[in-house]
């Protein structure tokens, strides 16, 4: 067992949008990043996503909506919905997600 300062640990990562697996919760990964006010192309996952904002806010473009996710506020991107990273996204943000596998045939590629 061990514990961890979340806001801590992603303001010392050395590069914002860069996140640090902090462990697993059985298939699902936590992670932590630092964000840092830029956007985040889009992107789509096959399993629910949970992000969770420690400090600042999470701009967010999810299926054509706009939403804001403030300090203390956790949003769940459904599998399946494109979302991207709108600009002004600060602070620290938690991440617990099942890593998408490459389709059968897709080859060993690491992620």
């Amino acid at each position: 067992m061990r514990v961890t300062d979340l806001v801590e640990t992603a303001a010392g990562l050395p590069v914002a949008w860069s996140s640090q697996l902090l462990g697993e919760v059985g298939a699902a990964g936590v992670k932590v990043l630092r964000m840092d006010g830029r956007p985040v192309p889009s992107e789509v996952h096959t399993t629910t996503e949970a992000l969770l904002v420690l400090d600042g806010q999470l701009e967010l473009a999810l299926e054509g909506r706009e939403l804001s996710v403030r300090a203390g506020e956790l949003c769940l991107v459904p599998g399946g919905h494109r979302h991207a990273v709108r600009a002004g996204s600060s602070g620290t943000l938690v991440i617990v997600e099942v890593a998408d596998r490459p389709a059968a045939g897709a080859g060993d590629q690491n992620r």
